[in-house]
């Protein structure tokens, strides 16, 4: 296999993150509009990640927050952003680097983006780098199906079966 001089999957992941820092900068500047909200799962202890020790003891390796109703003080860089957020009615302030976040979702549209945690680029269990695999990936996730629709399994298919990697990660 050939070797990626130009790196594509760190530019497909920073061009991603480019989208929430500008997600986020609106955000910031004009409020969410409409009935947008973002959820935005990172890791506790990636470095430039500060949080209290009361919420690092209570999420020692990820946390997920959730930016509708009552933040304040939303600050965007071009790292990172800072946010307040009350938890249990305490009020604190988070620091979260853009490189420690593993995904962001906005429900009311059903649009995400997930990151690898790494910033090495997509790595399996076993610790090698998959080249061809970007490390990061938007999905638009279908509307959830009603409740009185039982889940239809797939017909064995007949064959070889096309599948994506992101399928096997973790999420």
């Amino acid at each position: 296999m050939a070797t990626d001089h130009i790196r594509y999957d760190v530019l497909a992941r920073d061009a991603l993150r480019g989208v929430l820092r500008r997600v986020l900068s609106d955000a910031a500047a004009h409020g969410l509009p409409g009935e947008h909200h973002f959820f935005i799962t990172f890791l506790s202890k990636a470095e430039g990640v500060k949080l209290s020790p009361r919420l690092l003891a209570q999420y020692p390796d990820e946390m997920t927050i959730i930016l509708q109703h009552q933040f304040w003080d939303l600050e965007v860089t071009e790292d990172r952003f800072e946010v307040g957020l009350s938890f249990g009615g305490i009020p604190e302030r988070l620091v979260v680097p853009f490189h420690a976040i593993k995904s962001f979702f906005d429900p009311s549209v059903q649009f995400g983006l997930q990151f690898e945690p790494s910033e090495a680029g997509a790595e399996t269990t076993s610790g090698t780098t998959l080249p061809a695999s970007p490390a990061a990936s938007a999905t638009v996730a279908p509307a959830p199906a009603a409740a009185s629709e039982p889940e239809k399994p797939e017909p064995p298919s007949e064959g070889a079966e096309v599948v994506r990697l992101d399928r096997f990660r973790k999420k």
